[in-house]
């Protein structure tokens, strides 16, 4: 019989709060973290809006020795993961530690170490580079650096999907725990503010809304007036235990994590298959897998980037497998209010549907105004109470990456 895995813990960073929370607070309340770009010099680009995180206190969660040797996107997952374990009550020491894992990705990693240390190697020297360079800037750092902090010896790797990434890594979390290797893995994706570099590139392929006068409707799912996606950052990590682990300690379950599929489209790098089938097999996959017929999911998290083609994809994905079911599912991105946070989209994701399940409400689309496909539920502009059983949660990335989470609401074995 296959291991039960269950959450029991979640933390988060994003530019829409700092913890859970606000997090949570902040979405049902259709707040907006996007807004002109602070942090550099855009005169040059024509997107000149994004959604940064602010505010962020490393020294909340590290010493300042600690901060000073890692990248930001390994302080955000760092901080998310703490907040992790802290909420499951999780004590790690000589009798459990290595049965407990890390897996933990993020998109680009230490891009913007690597562009400070080349500048410093090129304005002043060799001498000038970080020794800590190659250690912050890997992406396994972060997995490393967490495993680190709470004293975990079991399996520890990141996952590298582009956008995709957290979601991969929750689901690799799922399996190694279905398979015994681990009982507990601290599971998620992050992402460091984007950078001048990132900005650049993302809007010379014209994938980010140049919507630079109103950046609050730039990020707008789902509506035919979209233009492109709002680069973001971020972290969303979450705590799975294998079920009978959780119980014998007495932790609380805030829901269980039945399916994952994955898939490749196999078709370009940067734009998706448009005919929605390798997203709709993934669909289908995690559905299997978690013995969920679709007319048992009642909400959609939907990756919905707001970019014409990928939302149209989406789209022909939830109609190919949900078919006359699809009308009567709430379907909504977040990404209308937190941006898109890369490497970190995935588990914040799944935080959010997790709680669409304890919450009984679900969090809207915003700026879906004239929605693409008039018939479906894309839970416009506020919140929707509604009891969400069972959920699924998409995220695509660049390469083509499909991934699909399935989850049930807990309520007792």
């Amino acid at each position: 019989m296959r291991r039960r895995v269950v959450v029991t813990g979640q933390g988060v960073v994003t530019p829409v709060g700092l913890n859970l929370t606000d997090f949570w607070n902040s979405l049902l309340e259709g707040k907006s973290g996007i807004g002109p770009v602070t942090a550099f010099d855009t005169a040059d680009i024509p997107t000149k809006i994004g959604a940064q995180v602010t505010g962020f206190d490393p020294l909340q969660y590290m010493s300042k020795k600690e901060a000073n040797k890692v990248a930001q996107f390994t302080q955000f997952a760092l901080a998310a993961a703490r907040q992790a374990v802290e909420q499951s009550k999780l004590v790690i020491d000589e009798r459990n530690a290595s049965r407990v894992g890390v897996i933990v990705g993020s998109g680009a990693g230490g891009l913007d170490v690597i562009e400070e240390n080349f500048g410093k190697l090129t304005k002043l020297g060799p001498k000038r580079v970080s020794p800590y360079f190659v250690s912050s800037m890997m992406i396994n750092s972060a997995p490393g650096e967490i495993s680190i902090a709470i004293g975990a010896k079991g399996p520890s790797f990141a996952v590298v999907t582009a956008c995709a990434t957290g979601s991969n890594a929750i689901g690799e979390a799922l399996r190694t725990i279905q398979y015994g290797t681990a009982d507990v893995v601290v599971a998620g994706g992050a992402e460091a503010n984007f950078s001048q570099l990132d900005l650049a590139s993302f809007a010379n392929i014209h994938a980010l809304s140049r919507r630079n006068e109103e950046p609050q409707k730039a990020s707008r799912p789902f509506d035919v007036d979209r233009d492109g996606f709002v680069i973001g950052g971020g972290a969303g990590v979450l705590v799975l235990e294998e079920l009978e682990y959780a119980l014998n300690r007495g932790a609380t379950i805030l829901a269980e994590v039945v399916g994952y599929g994955c898939t490749t489209d196999a078709y370009h790098i940067t734009a998706p298959d448009p005919s929605g089938s390798g997203p709709a097999e993934a669909i289908n996959i995690a559905l299997q897998d978690g013995g969920l017929t679709p007319q048992e999911i009642d909400y959609v998290n939907a990756h919905g980037t707001s970019t014409p083609f990928n939302d149209r994809m989406e789209i022909n994905a939830i109609q190919k497998v949900f078919g006359e079911h699809a009308p009567r599912l709430a379907i909504s991105s977040i990404k209308s209010m937190t941006g898109h946070l890369m490497g970190g989209a995935g588990a914040v994701e799944l935080i959010a549907t997790v709680q669409s399940m304890i919450h009984s409400k679900v969090p809207p689309t915003l700026n879906c105004d004239n929605p693409e496909a008039p018939e479906l539920n894309f839970v416009p502009h506020v919140y929707q109470e509604r009891e969400v059983r069972a959920a699924i949660s998409n995220s695509f990335g660049f390469g083509g990456h499909n991934v699909c989470l399935a989850v049930r609401k807990w309520e007792g074995e």
